[in-house]
């Protein structure tokens, strides 16, 4: 095989040389082009919002590797579904590209509950939100501390600071509401929703008690006001009044009713 090179003029064998470089590069080339699958590219599909395992699947299928890079809780989404996908949907990339997911989880965290007794309520209600938790009820109590957080309640019990519950929890406050005798007149909250008159009541320190419900209820915030205790009139048709930090019973309905105060009907039936 030397003397046959040797024999042969330079540029003969230079040229062969060439000729062999250049099959080993494009070799090379197409073998690493077969490996990594180059010049094949894929669209990401859109997973947000999709079901964990189906989301793996169809990416799975559609030739991306998949790595779940964070877990995390938030209640403005349902449990166990892709919140984050990277690259975003619709990128083009090559095949096998791996797609990193962030995914809500199945089950909600446990938070410490704040010491909210001593504090005024406006930093009650941001001390809640901070720690993840939401606001339940409002009970006005005659106290001097007036407008301040007396207790601290969950599940109707009286709940210390950093207990370990879950996040988004309902927790309930008690409030103060001065130890002014005021007597004022019996509001009427028949028609009105929930929520308003929940605000309303809070507005004139008067306390939220007993809420019965009549028939099943969708929405509680939305549902209507059809009879309260006590009533607007006495049986003589006589205003009744209440104090601050009373509180008043209402039974609601979620479908507005042909609505009228039962105690102003009495009262024209009198008259």
């Amino acid at each position: 095989m030397f003397k046959f090179i040797t024999n042969k003029p330079f540029w003969v064998n230079l040229l062969v040389a060439i000729s062999i470089t250049m099959l080993l590069i494009f070799l090379v080339l197409k073998t690493l082009g077969w490996i990594t699958k180059h010049g094949e590219y894929l669209k990401v599909p859109a997973i947000t919002g999709m079901k964990t395992d189906e989301a793996i699947s169809l990416l799975k299928k559609q030739g991306f590797d998949v790595y779940i890079q964070d877990s995390v809780f938030t209640d403005t989404a349902k449990r166990g579904v892709v919140l984050k996908q990277l690259p975003d949907p619709n990128a083009t990339v090559k095949i096998n590209r791996t797609v990193f997911i962030t995914v809500n989880r199945y089950t909600a965290p446990m938070v410490s509950m704040p010491r909210l007794e001593g504090q005024n309520l406006s930093f009650a209600l941001t001390m809640l939100e901070r720690n993840h938790l939401k606001l339940g009820d409002t009970i006005y109590r005659p106290d001097f501390m007036l407008g301040s957080v007396l207790e601290q309640h969950y599940n109707g019990m009286r709940i210390a600071e950093k207990t370990k519950i879950q996040w988004g929890s309902p927790i309930t406050l008690i409030i103060g509401g001065g130890l002014e005798t005021k007597l004022m007149a019996v509001p009427s909250l028949i028609g009105m929703t929930y929520a308003d008159a929940k605000a309303y009541l809070a507005e004139n320190g008067i306390g939220l008690g007993a809420v019965i419900p009549e028939g099943s209820l969708t929405d509680t915030a939305a549902a209507f006001i059809v009879q309260q205790r006590p009533e607007r009139f006495d049986e003589n048709s006589i205003p009744q009044t209440i104090q601050s930090g009373q509180l008043m019973d209402i039974w609601i309905t979620q479908e507005m009713k042909n609505l009228s105060d039962s105690s102003s009907i009495k009262k024209e039936k009198k008259l």
